[in-house]
């Protein structure tokens, strides 16, 4: 991870508590999780943009084919309306 990519670094004064060691690894353990997660939702957002491009490409094809489908009939290019019987 980059430095742009974490948040600001805090400089605390004086007047910051000082942590000691079992909170220190607590909030080390709590970032993990914490980053375990974020990978997490970024493979499932991957795979979910690739599922919905693949959905989209299939109903693209399947609409292109049907146009090209039916500018190929021919059967009514030749068709003549029947002829009207007058009484």
């Amino acid at each position: 991870m980059s430095a742009s990519e974490q948040g600001p670094k805090i400089k605390y004064g004086e007047s910051a508590p000082k942590l000691d060691k079992a909170q220190l690894q607590f909030m080390k353990l709590i970032e993990e999780q914490n980053l375990d997660r974020v990978q997490k939702l970024k493979r499932i957002r991957r795979n979910n943009l690739l599922t919905a491009g693949a959905l989209g490409v299939s109903v693209l094809a399947i609409y292109g084919y049907s146009i090209f489908s039916v500018q190929q009939e021919k059967f009514l290019d030749d068709f003549e309306e029947p002829k009207k019987v007058s009484s």
